[in-house]
């Protein structure tokens, strides 16, 4: 039996997240049925991570394991023909026996989008969050900079999932203007429920005045989700990259895209 890595992209306006749903749709539950429908049985598809309703991916790797005789390279093109068009699988590759796409994950990065604007653009809606108030790029850098090392980050993650542990390495954490978008990109070895959303809603509140970047180190002691800032709507944000090492590794390098 091969155990078969994808490369995927979707935008996950029409989809209740990546997670299988009774009743809803996801992203998933659509790969799985076009997968089944590709190599003749059934499978489950496990992701390298969960998304939520109305959130993105530029980059995301899933796997499952079938007796499938279609050369990896062939397998893109199968499953495209079975995926609707905001669902898009760009590369697979035969991966180790042991290999799990959220278990074998080394770090992730995501990046979160803000039109920053008075007035709305239809070619962002549902892609970026729009944001009319003026919001000041460096100040929000200054902040993210705060969240960058290993601490607790109880304080930037909403109540949904459990975990073992709210430790967590940031790797980078930055925000950037250009010209009326600015991006907040993340990249970490996991994320809690909703922390990077947290995150930007907290450097949102940086900009506002209502917190200076140097208090972002004590609210991460002190754990305490109501004294940072709101969780952001999630149509900004998006899987930007994943890391792997080996042949998975190879598939996902510089798979990050551009929007336009």
């Amino acid at each position: 039996m091969r155990n078969i890595a994808l490369r995927l992209s979707y935008l996950g306006t029409a989809y209740h997240g990546w997670q299988t749903q009774a009743g809803l749709p996801t992203v998933q539950q659509t790969l799985e049925r076009a997968v089944e429908k590709t190599v003749g049985e059934r499978v489950h598809v496990t992701g390298c991570g969960r998304t939520d309703a109305g959130v993105h991916a530029l980059a995301y790797c899933a796997n499952f394991r079938a007796d499938c005789a279609i050369p990896a390279d062939r397998i893109p093109l199968a499953l495209n023909s079975r995926l609707p068009a905001d669902i898009a699988v760009s590369a697979a590759v035969d991966a180790p026996e042991d290999f799990n796409a959220i278990g074998s994950c080394i770090q992730k990065e995501y990046i979160y989008r803000i039109h920053n604007s008075r007035i709305r653009d239809p070619f962002l809606d549902d892609r970026a969050c729009f944001w009319p108030a003026p919001l000041d790029a460096e100040v929000m850098d200054a902040a993210a900079a705060a969240f960058v090392g290993r601490h607790d980050f109880a304080a930037v993650r909403s109540v949904g999932t459990q975990t073992r542990t709210t430790v967590r390495t940031v790797h980078w954490c930055r925000a950037e203007r250009d010209g009326e978008l600015i991006t907040v990109t993340v990249c970490a070895d996991g994320f809690l429920y909703n922390m990077v959303r947290a995150i930007v809603g907290t450097l949102v509140y940086a900009s506002d005045g209502k917190l200076a970047p140097a208090d972002i180190p004590t609210l991460l002691e002190r754990g305490d989700r109501r004294l940072t800032g709101p969780t952001m709507p999630p149509q900004g944000l998006y899987m930007h990259r994943v890391w792997y090492d080996g042949a998975v590794g190879a598939m996902m390098e510089n798979s990050g895209m551009d929007i336009y």
